[in-house]
C-alpha cells in the first residue's frame, strides 16, 4: 500500500491545458456560424454502432427527432468510416445535421466546451465533457466511464431513437453542478513531485 498514490487523470491537465490553447488558436463558432449552448454536438464511429445497419438508422433517426423538437444544429464531424457505412447501407442523414470533414483536436474541444448536450459513443469524450462541464449522453449499451453516471454528467441512451431523445431532453436542462471524480488538473505535478522524492 506505501507505493500506491492515488492521484487523478492527467486526461484534466490535458483538457485545461488544451481548452486555453484552443480559445487562443481557432474560433470554431465563428467559422461554423453558431452561437455557445446554441447546438448539440455528435460523434458516432464505433464498430457496433456504424458498422451495424440497424443502429446506425436508428442513430439517424434520433437526430431527426432532436432536430425537429429542438430546432437547433447538429454538429457532427463525421469519421471517415462513418461516412462509408451511411453510403454503403443506401442511408441519409437527415435535416439540421450539419456534417464536417473531420477536425483537429483543438478545434474538436472548443466545439466540446460549447455545446449545449454533448451525443457520443467515444469513452475519451464522455470524460471530457464531464471535467467541462458539459452535459453528455451515450449512445452505447454501456460504458467503462460509470463514475461519469454516477455524478449525473452523463445518460447511457443505448441507440432506440426514442430514447436518446428522452435522455436529450434530461441532459438539455440538466444544472451543471456535479463534481467531477477525475482531478483537479494537477494530476502530472503530482506524479513528478512522488517520482522526485523515490529513492
Amino acid at each position: 500500500e506505501s507505493k500506491i498514490f492515488v492521484v487523478g487523470n492527467t486526461i484534466v491537465d490535458s483538457v485545461y491545458q488544451n481548452i486555453e490553447l484552443a480559445d487562443k488558436k481557432v474560433n470554431m463558432l465563428n467559422k461554423l456560424n453558431i452561437e455557445k449552448e446554441r447546438y448539440f454536438l455528435l460523434t458516432a464511429h464505433r464498430q457496433e454502432n456504424v458498422d451495424d445497419k440497424e443502429r446506425l438508422s436508428n442513430i439517424l433517426k434520433s437526430l431527426e427527432l432532436i432536430y425537429n423538437k429542438y430546432k437547433m444544429p447538429i454538429i457532427y464531424p463525421m469519421h471517415p468510416r462513418t461516412r462509408k457505412m451511411i453510403q454503403e447501407f443506401n442511408l441519409k442523414v437527415p435535416d439540421g445535421v450539419k456534417v464536417l470533414e473531420p477536425i483537429s483536436f483543438l478545434e474538436f474541444l472548443q466545439l466540446e466546451a460549447n455545446t449545449k448536450v454533448m451525443i457520443t459513443d467515444s469513452g475519451g469524450i464522455q470524460e471530457e465533457t464531464c471535467i467541462l462541464k458539459i452535459p453528455c449522453v451515450t449512445i452505447r449499451d454501456n460504458t467503462e466511464r460509470p463514475e461519469t453516471l454516477e455524478v449525473g454528467s452523463n445518460m447511457l441512451a443505448g441507440v432506440k431513437p426514442e430514447r436518446i431523445l428522452e435522455c436529450v431532453n434530461i441532459m438539455f436542462n440538466k444544472a451543471r453542478n456535479w463534481k467531477q471524480p477525475f482531478g483537479d488538473g494537477t494530476t502530472s505535478i503530482k506524479v513528478l513531485d512522488i517520482i522526485s522524492k523515490l529513492k
